[in-house]
């Protein structure tokens, strides 16, 4: 039997098995979130307690914890750490990231040699980083592990192409181990190549984490026919808003939700005809009290479009 094929056969069990049980433990101790429930990206750094207080505190349910700040440092006493604040503050965290280690240049120069598991210089140390954060994110029940793949070549006879296929399939069979998915999140590929590499690669635990924004910073798609092409692949949702890139060199201009281009109720509307019942992550790219004051605004608006679309 092809490897391909046996990797498919066996990882469509395994993950009927893990991924379940992973979701059947969650359930058991951290309340159940609601389909499309909005809820906050923190980065929980130097002050772990504060950062989950803080989503508490703003209302929201759940969390995606970005961990690159903790490279090299999943002790279980951090999980126990992470494990006691959630349960304090009544918080589901929805899925971990990391995209390190450096270097990362978010540009359109720099980026295809910086970004994700393409590059051949950080390629085996950013799966290293994933490895890690999956074994990390098995101590606290998280079931979904996400990062940027990078620029993956829109040409399939490109070398890097199998070479990112390889590595790909490397972390996800590690997250299929820990019973988890692995989501690609969108932005440095066009929707049509990253539903070509959830085919090649061939794991049924492989997904894509929408960021609505992304799509249109790099300039690859808009969001509303993005989920025709790989909707049916979306496991995780980050909503942030943005304008396309004008400057050749530069990405596009993340701005406040509601004042960019995303159609927030389109997405909302084709996802839930697709069955979506993942969080509604926001993702603002700011700082101090004025990301405190748009993350209110953002999730005010969000949920008013999705109140309206999903009763």
């Amino acid at each position: 039997m092809h490897r391909r094929e046996f990797v498919t056969l066996a990882s469509a069990a395994a993950l009927g098995a893990g991924v379940s049980s992973v979701s059947a433990q969650s359930a058991s101790s951290t309340p159940l979130l609601k389909p499309m429930e909005v809820g906050l990206l923190i980065a929980p750094y130097d002050d772990p307690e504060e950062r989950f207080r803080r989503v508490h505190d703003l209302g929201f349910s759940n969390c995606f914890l970005s961990l690159d700040g903790y490279l090299g440092h999943f002790t279980p006493q951090l999980a126990a750490q992470f494990r006691e604040l959630l349960g304090k503050y009544e918080l589901v965290a929805t899925a971990v990231e990391v995209v390190g280690p450096p270097p990362l240049i978010w540009d359109f120069l720099h980026g295809p040699s910086t970004i994700g598991l393409v590059p051949p210089s950080t390629r085996a140390a950013r799966m290293d980083a994933l490895h890690q954060v999956s074994d990390f994110a098995r101590l606290l029940d998280i079931a979904q592990v996400q990062t940027h793949c990078g620029f993956i070549p829109e040409n399939p006879a490109d070398p890097l192409y199998p070479q990112a296929v390889e590595a790909i399939r490397s972390v996800a069979e590690r997250c299929l181990s820990n019973g988890q998915f692995f989501l690609m999140e969108t932005g440095q590929e066009t929707p049509t190549t990253m539903s070509r590499m959830i085919r090649d690669v061939g794991m049924t635990n492989l997904g894509v984490g929408l960021d609505t924004a992304n799509l249109i910073l790099y300039g690859k798609a808009n969001p509303v026919d993005a989920v025709d092409i790989i909707g049916p692949h979306v496991r995780s949702m980050h909503a942030k808003d943005g304008r396309w890139p004008t400057d050749p060199d530069k990405l596009g201009e993340e701005v406040l939700i509601g004042t960019g281009l995303v159609d927030f109720r389109q997405v909302f509307a084709k996802l839930h005809r697709l069955g979506y019942a993942g969080a509604v992550t926001i993702e603002r790219e700011t700082s101090g009290p004025q990301q405190i004051k748009d993350v209110r605004q953002e999730k005010q608006y969000l949920e008013q479009i999705l109140q309206s679309e999903l009763g």
